[in-house]
């Protein structure tokens, strides 16, 4: 059984084809929608009905900071119009080149409860095992646990960190660093993310 794939895109990928992308073996997209308080990735919207219309499984990410929490959260809600078809996820790394820019720990788990609670839908979780390993160390975090993982680490295995015994997503390259496939026809190098499992059990597993 052939692996699903799923690739994540923001407004840097420029003049991605889904229609290529949905040829050459991709099953989903998932797109930057917001950063911060503030920012919105102005190709959020216009892309989405496109990507729906290839074939394509969609999803949202914010990218998280140090800004209040509660106004994050309006900002990735009000610009994804959450409806339960689509997967939400919080991208949770150290924000360089601004590192003091960050999202904490605490901020973190603060931006998935508020999701779930506002949207009745748990957010999927993208992070990796060195910011893991420096912002929860070495034990499991029952919080995070509850969280479905994407997990990125650009090594011929995941390496996982002890919150989870399986990642849902692996981001496995970005494009440049890490195993195949790192390109996509339509799209060039980009994020790749796996998923064992077949496009069928992607699809299921998706919302």
């Amino acid at each position: 059984m052939q692996n699903a794939m799923v690739i994540d895109l923001s407004h840097h990928n420029a003049n991605p084809d889904f229609v290529k992308a949905r040829a050459d073996g991709v099953a989903g997209i998932i797109h930057k929608a917001t950063q911060g308080a503030g920012f919105v990735d102005n190709q959020y919207a216009p892309r989405k009905p496109v990507a729906l219309a290839a074939g394509l499984l969609w999803g949202a990410y914010h990218f998280g900071t140090s800004a209040n929490v509660a106004q994050q959260v309006q900002n990735f809600l009000d610009t994804t119009q959450p409806d339960g078809s689509f997967v939400l996820a919080l991208d949770f790394e150290r924000n360089d080149p601004n590192p003091g820019d960050s999202m904490s720990l605490a901020q973190a788990k603060q931006f998935l409860t508020a999701v779930e609670a506002q949207t009745g839908q748990k957010p999927v979780l993208y992070t990796s095992r060195g910011y893991m390993n420096e912002v929860v160390g070495p034990n499991p975090d029952p919080t995070l646990a509850q969280y479905r993982l994407w997990w990125a680490r650009y090594a011929d295995q995941p390496g996982l960190h002890p919150t989870w015994p399986k990642y849902w997503l692996w981001q496995h390259t970005d494009g440049t660093h890490g195993p195949e496939k790192k390109s996509v026809t339509g799209i060039g190098k980009c994020d790749c993310d796996t998923y064992d499992g077949s496009e069928d059990e992607l699809r299921a597993s998706w919302v």
